[in-house]
């Protein structure tokens, strides 16, 4: 069953944490939901990996990659529409490209610069990545359990080491997927 009619803009703090982005991009390529970011969503993740301790050619590779495996995700011709946003000056861009492509939400960690009062005039909401696997997880708990395994299998990890990575960022799907 597809369910590719959520959109989702993705915040450079999602894309950054290698466990989280992974099992949101694998999520997104088994038509949980469509996933977007724009060109300065990617910029910023480049720069977040850079001080993560990724190198430079590291950080290049990750970015490519993405930008090879997910070419629909790219939202373009957003620029115009940054001014009008009233959410802070760092992230208008995001909610600019959220406005653009029609996203339902926004998925990020920083959610004191999405403001409800500034998004409900676009129909967006803000979701923590936290709150946003949950929702992934209900839809439908076997595919999840099974992408959750394939990223295990993928990074050579038991699925305990892999909750255990997942824990940090996303503590709550980690300790309902242990239950």
């Amino acid at each position: 069953m597809r369910i590719s009619h959520y959109v989702a803009v993705l915040d450079a703090c999602v894309l950054a944490p290698m466990p989280v982005a992974d099992i949101i991009l694998r999520l997104a390529e088994g038509s949980f939901f469509t996933h977007k970011w724009s060109a300065e969503i990617l910029k910023e993740t480049h720069r977040t990996l850079i001080k993560f301790g990724y190198s430079q050619a590291q950080a290049d590779r990750r970015i490519g990659a993405m930008e090879n495996a997910f070419p629909e995700a790219l939202v373009v011709g957003y620029e115009e529409l940054i001014g009008a946003m009233k959410n802070d000056p760092k992230d208008r861009h995001v909610l600019a490209a959220a406005v653009r492509c029609k996203a339902h939400s926004i998925i990020t960690a920083n959610r004191k610069h999405f403001k409800q009062e500034h998004l409900a005039a676009y129909d967006v909401e803000c979701l923590s990545p936290d709150e946003f696997l949950e929702h992934q997880y209900n839809l439908d708990t076997d595919r999840f359990i099974g992408i959750l395994g394939d990223q295990a299998k993928a990074s050579r990890r038991s699925l305990g080491e892999l909750l255990e990575g997942l824990a940090k960022h996303v503590p709550r799907v980690a300790s309902l997927i242990v239950a």
